[in-house]
């Protein structure tokens, strides 16, 4: 059994359950889990982050609060969209900083 509605309903995509692993949006036709360890940019967001979701386009999702831009075909088959990471130093003194994107 779904619990209610989370998420508002902007464009058609709603936020519909939130658990530790991850999320559920939901699309006209078909409902998407959103895991934390494929998607690690929304486990540290907050409810509100989440659930203000938009679908601009067919395939493809955005989180204006989050500056998130995601395509329905990443979240249905994560693995053929690696993440990768890149590191970048400005200087010796200044830290590491890690960029991860979907290939």
């Amino acid at each position: 059994m779904k619990s209610a509605t989370l998420g508002k309903n902007i464009s058609g995509a709603e936020v519909t359950n939130i658990s530790k692993h991850g999320f559920w949006v939901l699309l006209t036709d078909q409902e998407l889990f959103v895991a934390f360890k494929a998607f690690p940019w929304f486990k540290g967001a907050s409810v509100e982050e989440i659930i203000n979701v938009e679908w601009p386009q067919p395939h493809h999702l955005y989180w204006p609060a989050l500056d998130i831009d995601l395509a329905v075909a990443s979240i249905q088959s994560p693995e053929k969209f690696p993440l990768v990471s890149k590191v970048s130093r400005k200087t010796k003194l200044s830290s590491r900083r890690t960029k991860l994107t979907r290939v």
